[in-house]
């Protein structure tokens, strides 16, 4: 899905701005968050080392162990081990940090294609509707759904709905409370 850069009026292409990272410890990413940021670091890495994987000019290890079953550990060894080394050698915490950077500058594309995709919906629903002679929704699930498109995305968790913090409507327990408990 390879988006068309945006032209100026002389039709030079403008450079659309980015996002980088908020902070350099930015708040923990939920667990869907932290898998984008593997695929981006996984496909880093592999993009580093393809001509071990697949490249036709020497054994590599995809050629290799194409339609081998049990042999593949015997036959495909040493381009097997140059892919791993490279692999390995390519897995760093630098690599995972610049793929966390690019999920971060990614935001303002994601955000664009999540409301791409909601007005693709509402113009979907409302053909629907008109089509088939539907009535129309309420105003107010329409305003929550527009709210909740708006909404940017979420970097970090929630807070637990039960959970006392410090300062709010419970004070800290006594040592009387302690003992009692």
């Amino acid at each position: 899905m390879a988006a068309m850069a945006a032209r100026s009026p002389t039709g030079a292409p403008v450079e659309e701005p980015k996002l980088g990272v908020p902070s350099l410890n930015p708040l923990p990413l939920s667990a869907s968050q932290e898998a984008q940021v593997r695929d981006i670091y996984y496909a880093r890495v592999r993009a580093a080392c393809a001509p071990e994987i697949k490249v036709h000019a020497e054994p590599a290890f995809a050629e290799c162990a194409l339609g081998r079953t049990l042999s593949i550990p015997f036959v495909c060894r040493t381009p097997h081990r140059a892919m791993n080394s490279c692999m390995v050698s390519h897995a760093t915490q630098a690599e995972q940090d610049a793929a966390r950077e690019d999920w971060f500058a990614q935001r303002l594309e994601r955000q664009r294609e999540r409301e791409r995709k909601a007005q693709k919906k509402a113009g979907q629903e409302e053909f629907l509707r008109e089509w088939w002679g539907l009535p129309e929704r309420d105003a107010e699930t329409r305003r929550r759904e527009e709210e909740k498109a708006a909404r940017a995305e979420r970097v970090g968790g929630y807070a637990a709905r039960n959970r006392v913090r410090w300062g709010e409507s419970e004070a800290a327990p006594t040592g009387e409370e302690t003992k009692k408990r």
